[in-house]
C-alpha cells in the first residue's frame, strides 16, 4: 500500500525504533506510547485489519502472538513466578479491528503493552 505508514516502516522508507525482525513481520516501539512499554507487531505483507484475515494468515497470526511473551522477556514485563507459585508482572496484548474498535492505522498490528499500571484507554 502506498499511503500505509506500517509498510513504509517495512520498507525502511520512514525510521522506527524496531526490536525484532524476520522475514514475516516486524516489531517496534510505538511513537506516542500508552504503557511504559508499549511496542507494536506487525506483518511485513499488507493485511488491512484482523477481519481480512483468512487461514492462509494463521502462520503468521501465531507468529505474532508467539512472540509477545519473547519481547515481553526482553523488556522486563515478563510474567514472573515465585518459589510459592505467586506470580508477578505481566503484559497485555491487544489487536484493534475496524473503526468501532478503535484500529486508526490500517495494517494489522499486535499492541504488547507492560509496566505498571494503570495504562491509559486501554481497560481492564
Amino acid at each position: 500500500m502506498d499511503n500505509c505508514i506500517f509498510c513504509k516502516i517495512v520498507a525502511k522508507q520512514i525510521p522506527a525504533n524496531i526490536v525484532y525482525e524476520d522475514d514475516e513481520v516486524l516489531a517496534f516501539k510505538d511513537i506516542n506510547p500508552a504503557a511504559p512499554v508499549h511496542l507494536l507487531v506487525i506483518p511485513k505483507q499488507h493485511v488491512a485489519t484482523l477481519s481480512d484475515c483468512t487461514g492462509e494468515h494463521a502462520a503468521v497470526l501465531g507468529k505474532m502472538l508467539a512472540l509477545a511473551p519473547k519481547l515481553a522477556e526482553e523488556h522486563g514485563v515478563a510474567v514472573k513466578t515465585d518459589g510459592n507459585g505467586g506470580r508477578s508482572g505481566g503484559f497485555k496484548t491487544l489487536i484493534n479491528t475496524g473503526p468501532d474498535g478503535g484500529q486508526e492505522v490500517y495494517h494489522l498490528h499486535l499492541h504488547v503493552y507492560g509496566g505498571k499500571r494503570p495504562w491509559r484507554g486501554l481497560g481492564t
